[in-house]
Formats: C-alpha cells, structure tokens, sequence
C-alpha cells in the first residue's frame, strides 16, 4: 500500500520532544494541552460533509454520502423500482444477483466500477463503495488517502488499537490471533452501522513471509514461518470475518467484513539499495515457493475462506504479480477454490506499463491485468504525483476498443465485485433489519476489546535476557527509578504503522510511573535516530538512582513501507548511550527494546551491566501498561521471538537474493531458522520466562508409518526408491496416517505463567535442500506454580513430514524424522 500512516499527533509531539526547555511535568501539561488543540482542528477541517449542492447545474448526488446515522445500502424496499431487480431478491443466490446486476450496468457505468473508489450508479439505487479499508492490527486511518472508513464523525471518534502484528505473532496463541480479528470485524459493522463506512472491506491480514530481517514491513507479518503466517492468516480472516475459530465455514454467504490477503506473492522488498518494489523482479525456485511464499496464502483461502486477495506490486520470475494468470486465475481460484474479489496493490496497473515496462501501452496493462484475473485497481491517482492516471477509469474504455480485452472480462471481474459487496449485505435493503444490526458503538473501545489489547501485548512480549533473576523488579523495594530513552515518552511509537486513533494511549513511562511515581526521565538521543546523544545527564541519573530501564529500539524512521533498513545494528549512538549509562550505574540495567524487526544487540546480550532485555515489538494502545506488569511482576512474560534475530554481518547477503536454501558459491547461508547456518544473536522461538518449564513426550501414536501408493497410475517420478509424492498417496490415504502426539509440560517456578510450546521436526539425515528443522505444530497452555498437564497435536504426515524437492512438488521421504519439543526428541520412521 503506498502512503504510510500518519497521526495527527505525530509530528507535533516529535517536534515538541525536540526542545529541553521544560521540566517532564510542564512537558506532559503543555502536550496534553497541544495535542487537545490540534485534536479539535483536525476533526473540524477532516469533517466529511454532506450537504445539498446550491450550484443547479451540479445537482447533489444522494448516494455520493451517507448521512452520520444512516448507512450506505442498496435495494431500499420503500422504492418500488427495487421490485423489479433480481439483484434485490435475497431468496436467489449470490452469482445469479450478480449476473442481474451487471447485466444492467451499461458500458460507461462498467468502467467507473473497476476501482476502488467506485462511484455510486443512482439510477439502480447503488451508493457509492470504497474498496481500501485498514485492519491491520485494528481499524486503521490514513489521512492522505481515501478510505472506506471516517473517524471524525460525532458518534465513533476512537478504534482499539492492538499490538502490531509481529508481536502478537510472538505469543503463538491462535485463538488470540482469531479474538482481535473478531474485535476488528466488529467495530468495522460497528462503524458502518453509525453511517461512517463507505467500505467494509479491509487489506490485511498481511501474510508475507519475513525472509529479510531488514524489510521495512516485517512489521506487519506473522513472522518468517510460514506455519505460523498461515494459520495467523486464517485465524484472523475467519474472525473479521465473522465465521467460527476453526473447522467448518459457518458463514455461508454473510460477512460481517471482509478479509484479504495481501501481497500476493513472494513479495518483501520496499527500498533497499537502490531496488524498490516497483521494479523488483524476484527471482524465485518452484522448490521455495511451494514450501515458503505460497503457504500461507493457501492458508487464507483454504481454511480462512478469505474473500479478498491483493496482488503484489513485484515480478515472480519475470512476471508481474498483477498480470500472472497461473497464479491469479489457475492456483488461486482454480487450484485452491478461491471465492472472493482480487485487488491490485495501489498502483500497480501503472508500474506494468510505467515502471517495469511488462506492458507496451496503458490498455495493454488494462488488459495484461483483467485477463490474468485481477477483479479491482487501487489508484492513488488524486492525491498522487507519481502515478496521476487511474488506468482501469482512464483506459478500459480504448482497452476494448482496440479488442485487447472484451466486455465479458470485465463482466467477470464485475461478477467478483459485487458479489462480495452482496455477501456483506449491502444489497439486502435496509441494514437496520439485518444481520449484525445489533452491532452498536458501545462495541468500539468496548472494555472486553480494550482488555484483549493488552492481553495481546502482555502475552506477545518476549524476555530475551534476564540474569541473576534481575527481573521482576520488587514494587516495594525500588524507591527511584531512572527512565531513559528516545521511545520512553512517546506513545505514538507504540503503534507501529497502519494504526487508527487508538481508545486510549500512554507513554511507557507514564506506565512505570503507576509503580514509581517519582520515576526522573530523560531522552538521552534527540530521537530514535540518536544521530546525536546527551550522555551527561542519564550518566549522572544512573549513578544516582536505584534501577535505571532503557528505552531504545527502533520507530517509523527506521523501518516502514518505502523504507527498508540498510543494517541490523541499534542507531546512531544507541549502542554508546547503553553501554556509558550500563557502566554508570549502580546495579544492572533493563533494557527495553521497541522496534518490528530484528536487532543485533550482540553487546548488550554480553554486557553484565545489563542485566535483563525485554522485546516489546510495538505493542499498541495497551503496551506500556503491559511492560510496566511484566517488569514489575504482575504478568509472567511467555511470547517467543517469530523471527531469527541475526548478526550484522547477516548484511553482507543481498536484500535481492531471494534462495531460502543456502547458497555456498555466492555467500548466501540460508534464510530463517529452517535453511540459516550461521551464527544467531536470538533463534526463532527463544523467550525466556520467570518459571522454568520441562517437557517429556507422553505418547506418540505411531513411531512407524507405512505410506502406499493409491493413485492409478504410476507418475514418473514414483519408481524412484526413497519417497513417494504426496500427490500419489492421495487425500484418503493421507488422512489414514495421521497420528496424535502428546506432550506433557510441567512449570517448574514459583510463578504461574501462559506458555507457548513449539513442536519441530526435522530429517535424521540432513541436506539436500531440507530444512534444518521446521515448526509442525504449537499450543499455549497457563499453568500455575508447580503446575503439569499434557497437550496433544495432530500429525499429518503428508503435511507436516513432507518436503519440496526442486521441482516444487511436496513429497514423502523414507527413513527416520525426530521430532523435538525443548531439549527433548523423539524418532518416527517413515517407510514408504
């Protein structure tokens, strides 16, 4: 998506932060005054109104706006017209509505309806929709762009803002994953039902797989597994949506909003080194795309029953996402049986002919892009200087004129549209009347939501260091504490990016001051950059005080869209400021980390000043107080990194070398944990906790299994000994191997705690392309002091022992797997 997201508060607390005329007290009174003023000048001057037209020649469009009470719909049973249209008539099924509707449009109406901003069409009684919509990690704003959602209306003002998506990755905890989906879902029909939505179709889960530690959207994503990016795609798609946590479909043809999966696919380079995403090609093995990029988009169709995908802005293998019919029309709907509407990435029509020269002409990229399979163009095209033309509204018209695309390709784009906008019931008449009508504003910063956000953050917060047992600090025996750091006071660093106006929202400090009152504060760096850092006064403050914690990392500068990072280290003089302040005082230090992606803190993890470091990711509107619980003892942390923490000389690998598999003859050791051989700061999965937990294997219901062969005939490839392909097994026989494992987990602290267990196997024998080890399955279980009970998984063989071999197909191979669960194995023995 192309603007990045921006507070109203943002720059002006940035900005003022800057100065050091005024002690913290007169600070936070003259900021609270600021932000209150520049709170009132934003809702008045963003204020969406709809009034009638004084100017007869311009006549006042009645479905261009909703009124702030009355929702956008279509089918108005007080109109008798409506009788008339099968579009209408809810007894007959969604694709046959569909057909009526776009039957009726004529060829100029057609054209308007192929971008996201698609205007109303007044004489069928359709109002205006806007198809771009932010749900990332709740409802998020843009205030440079056109969205399908308005805050500033009296009635809805605020959005829980949870934490960014790579923290609450951290927590492995699914059905957390599925609740803030279900939050989200909710407060968008709850925005609609007060009249303030024109969409109610949201971009996001965004279900890339981090393969880059320096991708500036890492942020976003689920983490580098793409176990875990899949089933947080599915988890969050079915709770937006409205649809039950797992099992099933419940839905049928009612979303309560709608989900999609974006970017699709192998898509996760912004701006490196003079590469950006308009013109990367990414250069991608059928070996990796079947066992890294494309998982969890199946995934999210499969088992989420997403109903929207977008398409990447990047090449795969020399074409363009957005003009790849193999895996728009033939893999996503054909292969995997998608339902749903697919959408460009903004502006991605114009990068075909604009940007990477795929297309020779604008109505060859019309056309390169219906044809594929692609349903709707976002466009920035009003508010942009670098793409100004919307190439669906300007160019579909002289598209068909010149026979480069028909009429019944955009008729079948049409068909997808519509049909998802039926399916969330705007053409059911009046919503009053509908399914989740009784989804009020007492559901938006409702307090389950509120207390969801930071359970979230409590749960996705990862311990990385903590020696000598220096935390949790004692709330009675600190008397003063020294808060310092350029992420301490600034609750917009919080939030990440594609944030809404949160419920609420308080400083990390502001959090510690709950325990510590007289808590002294200094920012250290003149900002997260720390181009330049003060060391003078947080010297003196450590050497006084009796705990100092540090509040570093990274913010929205370091990392975001547009914007990938060129190292791993911490900024600036980060790491000097740490390390001068560390060596001050009087007993070791804590070291708070904000930031989306991973961090070679190689001398903080080795200084002994430095006793404990807690990740914190950025851990939305609730994280402050989450991080204030944990450090002082009233939450026992349990998240576990999704991402491998590398070194710095990781850098030495081009951000454009795509091979997860390690690469000798040109320096590449591999991407994340499963195909990485080198040194790590922090592995995938490490956390560290305040109880110490064990684990045995209970049972394993196989330690033999005995694959066959159930296809007809023999493929090529069957006769070779040592593995079968999982296509030749075949679904029944597949489904006949499956075997439980059960596991049992024991806390052995003095504390109880929520903590995630991570089930792996890998090949006896490694090599040949293999994975080191992968993640087969994980549960979360809260066990109290001394606490110990059993967990069981379900094993697919076909699924979880499989391997791609180069041609990209999965296959099943003979011989001996171990499966590990902490320092624990197990052998199983495939013999096919």
């Amino acid at each position: 998506m192309s603007p990045d997201p921006f507070s109203y508060k943002t720059h002006f607390k940035n900005k003022y932060n800057s100065f050091h005329l005024f002690s913290s007290y007169q600070q936070i009174h003259r900021m609270k005054l600021l932000n209150l003023v520049i709170f009132l000048i934003f809702h008045i001057t963003s204020l969406h109104l709809c009034v009638e037209s004084t100017d007869s020649s311009h006549p006042q469009d009645p479905y261009s706006c909703a009124s702030a009470s009355q929702p956008p719909y279509s089918c108005d049973s007080s109109d008798p017209s409506t009788k008339t249209y099968d579009f209408c008539k809810t007894t007959l099924p969604i694709s046959r509505r569909a057909e009526d509707l776009v039957s009726r449009l004529t060829f100029e109406e057609k054209a308007t309806q192929l971008v996201d901003t698609s205007p109303a069409i007044p004489r069928l009684g359709i109002p205006a929709y806007e198809w771009w919509s932010e749900g990332l990690h709740g409802i998020g704003f843009l205030t440079r762009v056109q969205q399908g959602i308005s805050f500033f209306n009296r009635t809805i003002q605020h959005a829980t803002s949870f934490p960014q998506v790579i923290l609450t990755a951290a927590s492995f905890d699914a059905h957390i994953w599925y609740r803030i989906g279900q939050a989200t879902g909710k407060e968008a029909r709850a925005l609609y039902n007060a009249g303030q939505v024109t969409g109610l179709g949201f971009w996001a889960p965004n279900v890339n797989i981090f393969r880059d530690p320096r991708w500036g959207r890492g942020q976003e994503t689920p983490g580098e597994d793409p176990l875990v990016v899949g089933k947080y795609g599915a988890s969050f798609v079915r709770g937006v949506q409205g649809d039950s946590f797992e099992g099933e479909s419940t839905l049928g043809d009612h979303l309560q909003a709608s989900a999609c999966c974006k970017h699709y696919t192998a898509h996760d380079l912004d701006n490196w080194n003079g590469v950006n995403r308009f013109r990367f090609n990414a250069i991608v093995t059928l070996q990796d795309m079947a066992d890294t990029y494309q998982p969890p988009f199946r995934s999210c169709v499969q088992e989420g029953k997403a109903s929207g995908i977008m398409c990447s802005y990047n090449e795969i293998n020399g074409i363009p996402s957005c003009a790849h019919y193999d895996l728009l029309t033939k893999t996503l709907r054909q292969e995997w049986g998608f339902y749903g509407y697919i959408t460009s990435d903004c502006d991605a029509v114009n990068v075909l002919h604009v940007e990477q020269k795929y297309a020779k002409t604008p109505e060859d990229a019309v056309a390169d892009a219906l044809k594929s399979g692609m349903d709707v163009e976002c466009s920035t095209s009003a508010r942009s200087k670098d793409f100004p033309v919307s190439y669906l509204r300007n160019y579909t018209k002289s598209a068909v004129e010149k026979k480069k695309v028909t009429v019944s390709e955009i008729d079948r784009a049409l068909h997808n549209l519509f049909s998802t906008r039926m399916r969330l019931g705007l053409f059911n008449g009046d919503p009053t009347k509908q399914l989740y009508s009784d989804i009020g504003p007492d559901q938006v910063c409702s307090q389950e939501h509120q207390a969801l956000a930071l359970e979230a953050a409590l749960d996705g917060i990862v311990l990385l260091k903590n020696a000598d047992r220096l935390l949790p600090l004692s709330k009675s025996g600190i008397s003063s504490l020294a808060v310092i750091g350029p992420n301490a006071h600034n609750s917009t660093n919080l939030l990440g990016n594609y944030f809404g106006p949160a419920c609420k929202n308080v400083t990390i400090l502001e959090g510690l001051r709950n325990y510590v009152s007289s808590a002294s504060y200094e920012k250290g760096c003149n900002n997260v950059s720390c181009t330049s850092a003060a060391k003078k006064k947080p010297v003196e403050m450590a050497q006084t005080e009796d705990q100092v914690i540090l509040v570093m990392g990274l913010d929205q500068s370091q990392e975001k869209e547009r914007l990938d990072r060129m190292d791993l280290v911490l900024p600036g003089k980060q790491p000097t400021l740490i390390t001068a302040v560390a060596k001050a005082a009087k007993r070791p230090i804590v070291l708070v980390l904000l930031g989306g992606s991973p961090m070679d803190v190689t001398f903080a993890k080795n200084n002994r000043k430095i006793g404990s470091i807690l990740w914190a990711g950025y851990p939305g509107q609730a994280g402050a107080t989450a991080l204030a619980q944990i450090i002082f003892g009233e939450h026992n942390p349990g998240g576990r990194l999704p991402m491998t923490w590398y070194p710095q000389d990781f850098t030495k690998v081009p951000m454009t070398d795509m091979r997860m598999r390690p690469q000798p003859s040109t320096g590449n050791p591999g991407r994340t944990y499963r195909f990485y051989e080198g040194e790590k700061v922090f592995e995938f999965g490490y956390g560290l906790s305040y109880s110490d937990y064990s684990y045995t294997f209970a049972s394993v219901a196989q330690n033999q299994l005995n694959v066959k062969d159930s296809s007809n005939q023999q493929s090529e490839n069957s006769e070779t000994p040592g593995y079968k392909l999982v296509s030749d097994i075949g679904e029944e026989q597949c489904e006949n191997i499956k075997f439980k494992v059960t596991v049992s987990v024991k806390n052995e602290g003095q504390m109880a705690g929520k903590h995630p267990v991570l089930l792996f196997a890998r090949h006896a024998k490694p090599g040949k392309g293999r994975p080191i080890k992968k993640l087969v399955g994980f549960q979360t279980v809260k066990l109290g002091a001394g606490e110990k009970t059993e967990i069981e998984y379900e094993l697919s063989p076909c699924e979880h022992l499989s391997s791609a071999n180069e041609d990209g197909v999965m296959v099943m191979e003979e011989g001996s797997q171990i499966l590990l669960v902490g320092d624990k194995e197990h052998p199983v023995t495939i013999i096919v």
